[in-house]
Formats: C-alpha cells, structure tokens, sequence
C-alpha cells in the first residue's frame, strides 16, 4: 500500500530484495564481522552506519543519473560486472586459502571502523550491481513522485541495513568467545563464506 502511494513499484518485493541483497556475504559482511571481532558492538554499529553510509552514497548516485548513463553505455556497465566478478573471485579464494593464524582477510582499523566500511561498502561490487541495475526496476514510471519516492526507498534500505547490522553485530559479539575457543569452527565458516563468494562472482560474470 504504502509503495504504490509514493510510486515504488511492489513495495513488498523490494523489501524482500533488499534483505536478500543484504543476507548475500560480501565485503559489507566482512566489515560488520571483523570490526565487531576488534571493537565489540560499539565498532560492529559504527561499521553499521558506514555501510549505510556507503549504500545511500550509490542509491542517490544512481537517482543523480548515473545507471541511466551505464544502461546507455553497455560495455560500461560490463566492464563494472567483470571487475566486480573478479573481486568477489579473488576475495572468496584469499578466504578459501587462508592458513590458520594467517592475517584477516579485510585489514580493518581500530578507531576507523565506520570511514572503513563506507570506503568498502563503496568499492563492493554487490552493491554496486544492485544499485545501478537493479533499484531502478523498483520505482513505477506511472507513479512516481521525484524525490520523495527515492527517499522512501532510501529510508527503507537505512532501516533494514540497520536492524540487519544490529542482529550481525549482536551475533557475532556473541559468539566471539565460542568461535576463538574453538578455532576450527572459524576456519570452516571462513571457507564456506569464501565459496559463497566464489559461486556469485562466478554468477555475475555470467548473467546478463
């Protein structure tokens, strides 16, 4: 109801992608991960809000013009694709790889936990791709309002980055002590995500 109101087209399905978009490991994830393994809940939330830092930079990017000019120039927005492709391809073997007590995958900073996940969240190929293909499927030609249909879509990713970021954050100070007691466990969840990471750089090398 609302998203027919401010002329998101099926308000329901772009929720649902969002979460999707966010349940997907990729550097986002690993910013979130690491920062709470290093600064515990308070740097976990700060990294939080440089993602969504990050993510509000690309959506109003995109409302400013910018995937239309990469919907004009295809090659450009393959180009995007494959180097995004590779980063996920490179990023999920350094995982795959990894030797125990090897050094973190994401170099994050004490102290710079949110200016680190912006600059990440920037630089991270999914969202990227998400922004400038396909959040512009969601807003309804007929319907739409200018800017406050895209503040209603912005107001809706900052929300569900947030509560995503707080359940990861929470999690995963949780589960710290377990996981470092048990250093196997960290291993096999480090390889696993390096697969996951593999499988989609592999899937949008390949799309259309």
């Amino acid at each position: 109801m609302l998203g027919s109101f401010v002329g998101v087209a099926d308000y329901g399905a772009f929720v649902a992608a969002i979460i999707i978009f966010l349940l997907i490991p990729g550097p986002g994830n690993l910013a979130l991960i690491t920062s709470t393994s290093k600064g515990g809940i308070a740097g976990g939330l700060a990294a939080t809000f440089g993602v969504i830092a990050g993510d509000q930079v690309l959506l109003w990017a995109a409302v400013a013009g910018v995937s239309a000019v990469m919907t004009a120039y295809p090659t450009a927005f393959s180009a995007v694709q494959w180097l995004g492709a590779a980063y996920l391809t490179w990023l999920g073997l350094k995982m795959l790889l990894a030797k125990p007590g090897s050094a973190p995958i994401l170099h994050i900073k004490p102290r710079h936990y949110l200016r680190q996940a912006l600059l990440i969240t920037l630089l991270n190929p999914k969202a990227i791709v998400f922004y400038m293909a396909f959040f512009p499927l969601f807003v309804d030609p007929a319907r739409h309002q200018g800017l406050k249909t895209f503040g209603v879509m912005a107001a809706t990713i900052a929300v569900l980055t947030f509560l995503y970021g707080l359940v990861a954050v929470l999690l995963t100070y949780t589960l710290a002590e377990r996981i470092r007691a048990n250093p196997k466990i960290s291993t096999l969840l480090q390889k696993a995500a390096g697969m996951f990471l593999i499988a989609f750089g592999i899937k949008l090398a390949i799309s259309r």
